[in-house]
């Protein structure tokens, strides 16, 4: 039998393990560029092996730019029903990002992007609901391009290979890497299931969340690819404190540098940035939701040990925490609903503390339990 290529690896793990695509499934293969071909064809190879039923979405890049640039408030409020269908019957989502160029939506209208994150909001509950109850599964995950590789300052060649590491496809069984990765995070999950209250201290950051009632999920491939995060969504009106982003914020081709924000019962009052601050000033007021807390996690894959500017990458970095502004994630018990979901990175190598009901559990980028 020939040798399995590093696409065959990664469309056994996106198709076989993230999400288990079984005989007579409806599979969306979504890819954002062209660049995305090696990947896609294995995909599809891969679930029309497995009995089940493809179809095939590509895009071309900058048409999003256009449709900002050109669309009026009709436009930018439309959601096709065509897509719609698709968000409430396909029964696996697998999404391939291939960028060409990471900088396409940097000049874009904030007010006009802001307002087309609110319309498409209901397509993410559509799917969050449906994943939440068993209905659905989706992964995303990402082809090395010059695009990723500059943003990240590396050459083409370096970028693949940090790109098939982390992803432990250089290993002959990436699958059992991330069984055993799931195992430990698990076992953190667990233990913080038991657990109030989270605080995190470090550089201008002290900061309680209430978790009680809330469930920790260990991720370990199945939504996103490369992994490494154990997370959960905090009570909503039990966030209090501040907390400083010293790693770069990118979300949406856009970015955000010293990101300090301040949170009183579970929402934002304040909110400053070195730079980029009227970006950072419009996605937090893009709808009512937006200023609330979705999401607290820790990230885990020592594999990812710098800021790449792909938040897929940068928020799974070892010894790092990350904190989302917006929707809250149905399954872990969240309730807060917003067209924003901006995970913003803190590096906690340098000091970093978090206590669990006032017990030191994680200290410098590793948990001491």
């Amino acid at each position: 039998m020939m040798n399995k290529t590093v696409w065959d690896k990664y469309a056994e793990v996106l198709v076989d393990y993230s999400t288990k695509v079984q005989k007579g499934d409806l599979v969306q293969i979504r890819a954002t560029s062209a660049y995305a071909r090696e990947l896609v064809k294995a995909v599809y190879k891969r679930v029309i092996e497995k009995g089940a039923h493809a179809i095939v979405r590509t895009s071309i890049e900058d048409m999003s730019d256009l449709f900002i640039k050109l669309a009026s408030d009709e436009q930018l409020d439309y959601v096709d029903p065509v897509t719609k269908l698709e968000y409430e019957t396909v029964d696996k989502f697998i999404s391939i990002g291939a960028p060409l160029n990471t900088k396409n939506m940097a000049r874009a209208d904030l007010k006009k992007l802001a307002r087309r994150g609110k319309a498409t909001k209901q397509l993410s509950e559509i799917l969050m609901k449906r994943s939440a109850d068993g209905d659905a599964s989706w992964v995303i995950a990402d082809v090395p391009t010059h695009a990723l590789a500059q943003e990240a300052k590396m050459s083409i060649d370096e970028y693949s290979e940090f790109l098939f590491k982390s992803c432990y496809l250089d290993l002959e069984d990436p699958v059992a890497k991330l069984k055993e990765l799931d195992e430990k995070q698990t076992n953190w999950a667990n233990y913080l299931n038991n657990v109030k209250k989270i605080r995190i201290t470090g550089d201008r950051t002290d900061i309680t969340f209430g978790v009680e009632g809330r469930k920790w999920i260990s991720c370990s491939g199945l939504n996103n690819y490369p992994d490494g995060e154990v997370f959960t969504s905090p009570v909503e009106d039990a966030v209090n404190g501040e907390i400083y982003f010293d790693f770069p914020q990118n979300y949406r081709g856009n970015s955000a540098t010293g990101v300090h924000l301040w949170i009183e019962n579970g929402k934002i009052v304040k909110a400053e940035a070195e730079t980029g601050q009227a970006f950072l000033n419009a996605m937090l007021d893009m709808d009512e939701g937006s200023r609330f807390i979705g999401e607290i996690a820790i990230g885990t894959n020592d594999e990812i040990q710098e800021i790449t500017g792909s938040i897929l990458f940068d928020e799974k970095i070892g010894g790092s925490i990350h904190m989302a502004a917006g929707a809250s994630y149905p399954e872990t018990g969240g309730k807060n609903v917003s067209g924003l979901h901006w995970d913003m990175i803190k590096n906690m190598k340098q000091g970093g503390k978090i206590y669990a009901d006032d017990v030191l559990i994680y200290e410098n980028g590793k948990f001491l339990i």
